[in-house]
């Protein structure tokens, strides 16, 4: 059940959905798609050969939840409040090159994607290259453990934070449908908590702009096919980025976090340059690297995140948020995950949904890597699987109600902007719900395991 987008629930369903009329869930199904339609709550659909070439052509509803799940509100308000201390943490340990390049030393001799990153940054750390201006806009996910009742960090997203803009609509969605249907269904829709998640991103984006002080310039959105930038891109001597002639004042990354986002060495060109520039960039390479799996378990070791705060109840927060996570040359540990394979995940060091190992899979793997003696195990880090409890749930998927037993994600986003010294944002600012069929390991909206969602506080 645990993914890298593993799930977390409430306790207890909101509302017996055996009881719920069939009529009414019918109706509130297609009030759903038509508020969907007319609010964008939209995607591409895969289906249409026109979509994505011709505007407004070949959409689809995104694939949501039909009502939000519930979910405690003491642990809902920590997460919130440990998410400036992450945005903090990220800055901390970015700028510590040293901590970055040694922590990653054996993953990089075995992953050849961490190996091109690191070799990025230690290019950085050779010209001694400053971010005056660093921007995060982060998005910290968790799980609600049901035995031990801990809301445990699953993943610190650090690079290209998704569904700021559609999970404020769902909530959006779930609030209007409550409105009209609340009393049938016994729930109040001020339960449901605001996410302003895409207007505080924008806000944070327009500051970095601003803090860039040229009104010329402007803000360029990477994003995963035909980028010019390694033929449209120079960079002048004063650091100035342009492309295709127009100056480049903040960088954000939609995509760069997968090795398929560099099909070939044009986009490892693109990314040097960008990062070579005194554009802001969203993330820098050092802010990419702290939101690694292998520092994740680094920075769960005794004593280092003393290395990287200074308040003793915000290190006791952050700390309380710690799963279990490991290096795989910890052969106690590996010892106790080929006897009980199903406690554990095996993650290696890749962002998105898809790459994680359970189960039988993990015994195996381990076993494996015994055999063969390499240093492959250094592309792995393992971590405690988190029992999320299950939920019955309506989830809507190209125009059509599922009812399914369901296991939910929370995503806390936040957002950080720093110009030299001075701390211009630093908060949280909206969530992300995410919801998938109890049965399915991973948990990827866009790779088709898992539904939008939102909160309902109990």
């Amino acid at each position: 059940m645990a993914t890298d987008e593993e799930g977390v629930v409430g306790a207890k369903p909101l509302l017996d959905l055996h009881g719920v009329d069939q009529n009414l869930v019918e109706k509130m199904a297609f009030d759903s798609l038509v508020w969907s339609s007319l609010h964008g709550l939209v995607v591409g659909d895969r289906t249409a050969q026109r979509s994505g070439k011709v505007p407004g052509v070949g959409m689809v509803h995104a694939p949501f939840s039909l009502l939000p799940m519930s979910f405690p509100e003491n642990q809902f308000n920590m997460a919130c409040e440990v998410a400036p201390i992450f945005n903090e943490l990220v800055d901390r340990v970015s700028l510590d090159g040293k901590f970055l390049q040694d922590s990653l030393s054996r993953t990089k001799k075995v992953d050849a994607f961490t190996a091109r990153l690191l070799d990025i940054h230690s290019k950085m750390l050779e010209i001694n290259k400053k971010e005056d201006i660093r921007l995060g806009l982060h998005r910290s996910d968790y799980m609600l453990d049901e035995q031990t009742k801990l809301l445990l960090q699953i993943e610190l997203n650090t690079i290209s934070s998704s569904f700021s803009g559609l999970s404020g609509l769902v909530t959006e969605l779930h609030r209007s449908l409550l409105i009209h249907y609340g009393e049938q269904l016994g729930l109040d829709s001020r339960k449901i908590p605001g996410n302003t998640a895409v207007s505080q991103f924008a806000e944070a984006l327009a500051k970095a702009w601003t803090e860039y002080n040229n009104p010329r310039a402007v803000v360029m959105v990477v994003v995963q096919t035909e980028e010019q930038i390694d033929t449209e891109g120079e960079l002048l001597p004063d650091g100035t980025l342009l492309v295709g002639g127009q100056e480049i004042a903040v960088v954000y990354f939609r995509a760069g976090y997968t090795p398929t986002d560099y099909p070939s060495e044009s986009e490892w060109r693109a990314r040097l340059l960008m990062e070579q520039s005194s554009a802001v960039k969203c993330p820098s390479i050092s802010y990419h690297l702290a939101g690694t799996k292998k520092i994740q378990q680094e920075l769960a070791k005794p004593n280092v995140l003393e290395r990287f705060l200074d308040n003793k109840e915000e290190i006791a927060k952050v700390r309380k948020c710690f799963a279990g996570l490991w290096s795989l040359d910890d052969s106690e540990i590996i010892s106790q995950a080929m006897e009980r394979p199903e406690l554990y995940v095996m993650k290696p060091q890749r962002e998105g949904g898809g790459n994680n190992i359970y189960g039988e899979d993990v015994r195996e793997t381990l076993l494996r890597l015994r055999k063969e003696g390499t240093e492959e195990d250094a592309a792995y880090i393992l971590m405690q699987r988190i029992f999320p409890s299950v939920s019955p749930t309506f989830l809507m998927r190209d125009g059509i109600c599922h009812k399914d037993h369901a296991i939910s994600e929370l995503g806390i986003y936040g957002a950080y902007l720093r110009s030299k010294e001075k701390v211009i944002v630093n908060e949280q600012c909206g969530y992300l719900m995410r919801t998938k069929v109890a049965s399915s390991n991973e948990g990827g909206v866009a790779a088709g395991f898992a539904v939008l969602d939102s909160i309902y506080l109990t």
